[in-house]
C-alpha cells in the first residue's frame, strides 16, 4: 500500500489545490483497458473513503466492436472491484473504417466518436464530472510537442469545462510519474487490453519529444518535476503574446 499511499496523496494535493473533487460530484471515470484508466479508477475509489466529504463514482467501458478485442477482463475486473460500471457497446469500428481516408489514422475520429459516448453516458448518469488518466509525462509531452510543432505554449490544464458547458473534465493524476502508474500496474495486476487500432499506430512526434525529455534527464534527474513546475510559475509579461499585452494596456489604461 506504500505505492498506493503515495499516490493517492498526490492526487489529493492536486484535487485540492485546483478544486479537482468537490462535495457531492459524481464523476464519471472512463476505463479504456489500459494502466492509467485503471489506475485512476483504482486510486480514485480509495481516496473516496478518505475524502472528509461524499462523492459519487462510476466507471464505464466503451466496448468498440474491434475485431480481436475482447472487452471480458475489463468486465471481469470491474465486477470484483465493487464499484458501479456500465458497459456502452458502441460499433465504432465500422464507422471509423468507413470515414477514413487513405493515408490517414483513425485515432482522431475514433477519439471523437467516443467522447460523444461518453458524454451521452455521463448526462444520462447524471454526472458532474468526467475523470481522465493523462499524467504528468502526458502534460509535459504535450507542452512540448506544441512548442516544437504548433508554435505555442499550452499543456494539459488540471480542470476545464466541455466547449457545451455540460461537464467539467478533470485529470486528477497530472502531477503522478508514469514510471508510478507502471508500477502500480504491475502490482494490482491490472488486466490490459491494448486498442487494436493504437497499438498499430506510432505518434512519432510524441515519442520523439519523450525521448528528448528522456535524453536530457539523464543528465538532469529532476527535469521533469521541474518542468511541472514551471507551468504553475507563468510570467505572462516575459513572453509575447500580443493579447496580454492588450488587455495589459488596456487595464493601465
Amino acid at each position: 500500500m506504500q505505492l498506493t499511499d503515495k499516490l493517492i496523496k498526490t492526487i489529493a494535493k492536486t484535487s485540492g489545490a485546483y478544486g479537482i473533487i468537490e462535495p457531492n460530484d459524481k464523476i464519471l471515470v472512463a476505463v479504456s483497458g489500459g494502466k492509467d484508466s485503471y489506475g485512476l479508477l483504482y486510486l480514485l475509489h480509495i481516496l473516496k473513503k478518505r475524502l472528509p466529504f461524499p462523492i459519487d463514482i462510476v466507471a464505464l467501458h466503451v466496448a468498440q466492436g474491434q475485431p480481436g478485442v475482447d472487452p471480458a477482463p475489463v468486465i471481469d475486473w470491474l465486477s470484483a472491484s465493487g464499484i458501479p460500471f456500465e458497459i456502452a457497446r458502441e460499433d465504432t469500428y465500422s464507422v471509423v473504417q468507413r470515414n477514413l481516408k487513405q493515408g490517414a489514422t483513425p485515432c482522431a475520429i475514433c477519439s471523437r466518436l467516443r467522447r460523444g459516448i461518453i458524454y451521452t453516458r455521463a448526462e444520462k448518469l447524471g454526472c458532474t464530472k468526467i475523470a481522465l488518466g493523462h499524467h504528468r509525462e502526458d502534460t509535459l509531452a504535450t507542452l512540448m510537442m506544441n512548442l516544437f510543432y504548433s508554435g505555442k505554449l499550452q499543456a494539459m490544464p488540471p480542470k476545464y469545462t466541455t466547449d457545451d458547458g455540460r461537464f467539467e473534465v478533470i485529470r486528477p493524476m497530472i502531477e503522478v510519474a508514469e514510471a508510478d502508474l507502471i508500477a502500480l500496474g504491475d502490482e494490482q495486476q491490472f488486466p490490459i487490453v491494448p486498442c487494436a487500432l493504437c497499438s498499430g499506430q506510432e505518434d512519432h512526434k510524441r515519442r520523439y519529444v519523450n525521448e528528448f525529455l528522456d535524453a536530457v534527464q539523464e543528465t538532469h534527474p529532476a527535469l521533469r518535476n521541474v518542468m511541472l513546475g514551471a507551468l504553475k510559475h507563468v510570467n505572462p509579461s516575459h513572453l509575447m503574446d500580443l493579447s496580454i499585452a492588450r488587455t495589459k494596456k488596456t487595464q493601465l489604461d
